[in-house]
């Protein structure tokens, strides 16, 4: 795992899982507390030099050299079930937000990012291109961008996203669906706890099927001179307004 933020939040929030910490001098002060911890712990952790730090980051999948000083080798993060984030949901009349064939890690991060700040409960996948190279793990790009955000809520996986929003719905979650040429303003729109908000994918937009499980398609109202915004952007206006 690649990200200064995104390091730390795994020491913070999960640090059974960290298996090695790599950092170089500038980040020394603020990976003071993770190094003394692998001390304690038997933990490899070294301080590497930059040379050395970039070529490891190049050759981690997707990871593309960005690693902002840090880099913490980790068990790979354990995604939750549907039925417990439904049930989170309900229980806590909660707001989720699903992808729908989404696919620049860093628009995804930058979505996993607004999630966690606006205290979602989760994030619910769609069958995509999420994972490093075919892998389990959310793409090492999307965990960085998010800044930590991705160990503040539960992630979920289906293999048919508009199966699972029709069940959701079933069990009286609000679905609600983006797009920027959506029939229904999301200028003064009510959203009904507990909600899921479906943002698709970066050109097509949502899929058919999974618009057909959508209680409402918002458009956030613009000047009209460029078509559209961009996913995360709209996430962010959206998933704000959501909770306020």
């Amino acid at each position: 795992m690649q990200g200064l933020r995104a390091g730390l939040a795994v020491f913070a929030r999960r640090p059974d899982d960290v298996l090695r910490v790599l950092y170089i001098r500038p980040v020394r002060q603020d990976v003071a507390e993770l190094a003394r911890w692998a001390a304690s712990r038997n933990i490899p952790c070294a301080e590497v030099p930059t040379a050395e730090l970039d070529h490891l980051a190049q050759s981690m999948a997707d990871g593309g050299g960005h690693h902002e000083g840090l880099i913490v080798v980790t068990r790979p993060r354990r995604w939750s079930s549907v039925r417990d984030l439904t049930d989170a949901l309900l229980r806590e009349r909660g707001a989720a937000v699903a992808l729908d064939r989404v696919r620049n890690p860093y628009n995804i991060g930058a979505v996993l990012r607004s999630a966690a700040f606006f205290g979602l409960h989760g994030a619910l996948f769609g069958a995509q291109p999420t994972a490093s190279q075919g892998g389990s793990e959310l793409a090492s790009t999307a965990v960085r961008v998010a800044e930590g955000g991705v160990e503040h809520i539960a992630l979920v996986r289906t293999t048919d996203l508009a199966d699972t929003l029709a069940r959701l719905r079933e069990r009286g979650v609000q679905i609600v669906g983006a797009d920027g040429h959506g029939p229904t303003s999301a200028k003064g729109f009510r959203y009904r706890r507990p909600v899921v908000l479906v943002l698709g994918h970066e050109r097509e937009g949502l899929s058919e099927r999974v618009r057909a499980q959508c209680d409402a398609i918002l458009a956030i109202p613009g000047s009209g001179k460029v078509e559209s915004l961009n996913v995360a952007v709209a996430a962010g206006i959206l998933l704000a307004q959501m909770s306020a």
